[in-house]
């Protein structure tokens, strides 16, 4: 509080107004999920994991499965880094469970 003195010679206290800095938020970092392909993964396999776990439609999961056997990988989402993780390991849990070499990973955005 400051003290100061007005027309009339009274004293008065006024408060300063200070404005604490505002801490600026740094966004997260996001993460591309990435399935990559391989000789021996059924292609039908690659669309469902893609329709189970990423949630897409058959379309757009056929369109993913297309990329990752043209162009030898293929995103299937970005995430936070939890997500991301837990996408991969749904993913290469799943494959192992049929004996399918998928492999998924993850990779900053």
């Amino acid at each position: 509080m400051t003290e100061r003195k007005d027309e009339n010679d009274r004293i008065g206290t006024y408060e300063l107004a200070v404005e604490e800095a505002r801490a600026k938020v740094k966004q997260p970092p996001l993460y591309r999920v990435v399935l990559i392909n391989d000789d021996y993964t059924p292609m039908e396999f690659v669309v469902d994991i893609l329709e189970s776990v990423f949630g897409m439609e058959r379309m757009r999961a056929t369109q993913v499965m297309l990329e990752v056997h043209t162009k030898g990988k293929g995103v299937c989402g970005v995430f936070n880094f939890e997500i991301a993780e837990t996408r991969v390991a749904q993913v290469m849990a799943i494959a192992q469970q049929h004996q399918h070499p998928l492999l998924c990973t993850m990779e900053e955005s």
